[in-house]
């Protein structure tokens, strides 16, 4: 259950600090709802389409935030590595403050993030598949340089900034008279979920992280009791899949976390076409991979079904050609169901 004070020496305070000082710098994404998905979850959902984010996702918020402060401290530029998202976000901010950006991509990085991160003036240096090669070169080039290393989701201004994006969903549906019971937020190193759980601290409201099977360092890790990395299995979600959850949101999940749902490709695909054709927004993968913790965790519950439920829809950088893999598939499908009843 959250609490008022992390661990971490984080507190709810500096994520609203932190939204106070994006108000107006970030797009106040809406909230989106759906007949057929709060069927499916027999709850309401409300789905915070951060997809529609400057940059495509919510890393805008924390890389904006963190950048923001860098740039107070007179530094040229900035550096960042990342599967894709963060680094688009740092470039995008660095280019707000009139900083350098260099960013640090796997070489598999899908060619949208990859694109996007070139479009906002990054140089853009690929090292390895891992986090550990990623990480390695960042050091590097910071060490050369002396451009500050803004990381993904072990830097305190990357998570208050993230947990903005929870703290607008918690507001959003007390405005609505539909308080979140439950609040699902998709995970790859662990600081959005971090923020989430700051936004939520002494709401009562049940925070849940959702991990890829096989991709699931934080599951492990809570488990375990401490940080447990894990070789990444092959996952659509690509934002998804470091090798650990990071130092300083463990720190904070590890007691404000009330668990974590593990999901399939299949589930998250489904998620995926459920969005598009229901809600007619397009969501990558690791965004939607929200929304399938959520119906995976509302199947789970029974009787302990929740009435409102909040998803954070984290990002909309998905590939063309994963889009029409998705959706050719689904159709496929159809197809054979409509084959056999005739």
């Amino acid at each position: 259950m959250s609490r008022t004070a992390a661990p971490a020496g984080l507190r709810r305070a500096d994520v609203e600090e932190a939204a106070s000082w994006l108000s107006g710098r970030v797009v106040r994404t809406p909230v989106l709802r759906s007949p057929v998905i709060d069927k499916l979850a027999g709850a309401r959902v409300l789905l915070k389409a951060e997809n529609l984010q400057d940059g495509g996702s919510y890393k805008m918020r924390g890389a904006l935030r963190a950048v923001g402060r860098v740039a107070t401290a007179d530094r040229a530029g900035v550096i960042a590595q990342s599967t894709g998202n963060h680094a688009v976000a740092v470039a995008l901010a660095a280019r707000q403050h009139g900083l350098a950006a260099t960013v640090v991509l796997p070489v598999d990085a899908a060619q949208t993030k990859v694109d996007r991160a070139r479009a906002a003036g990054a140089r853009v240096v690929f090292a390895g598949t891992g986090v550990e090669e990623r990480v390695a070169a960042a050091r590097r080039l910071s060490e050369e340089t002396g451009h500050p290393v803004i990381d993904a989701y072990d830097h305190p201004d990357v998570i208050a900034g993230q947990g903005s994006a929870s703290l607008e969903l918690i507001e959003e549906a007390e405005r609505l008279g539909t308080p979140l019971d439950t609040l699902v937020v998709p995970v790859g190193g662990g600081g959005g979920v971090a923020g989430a759980c700051l936004a939520a601290a002494g709401t009562g409201i049940e925070v849940y992280g959702v991990e890829p099977v096989g991709c699931d360092s934080l599951a492990r890790s809570l488990a375990a009791g401490e940080r447990v990395p894990v070789a990444p299995a092959p996952t659509i979600a690509d934002g998804l899949r470091p090798s650990c959850v990071g130092e300083l949101p463990f720190a904070i999940l590890r007691t404000a976390l009330r668990g974590v749902v593990r999901v399939d490709d299949e589930e998250i695909a489904a998620a995926f076409r459920l969005l598009l054709m229901e809600l007619k927004v397009l969501v990558e993968p690791s965004g939607a991979a929200g929304l399938a913790g959520a119906l995976r965790l509302a199947a789970e519950s029974g009787a302990r079904r929740k009435r409102t439920v909040g998803v954070v829809l984290t990002g909309g950088n998905v590939e063309a050609a994963l889009v029409a893999r998705l959706t050719v598939q689904r159709l496929a499908e159809l197809t054979t169901v409509e084959g056999a009843a005739a």
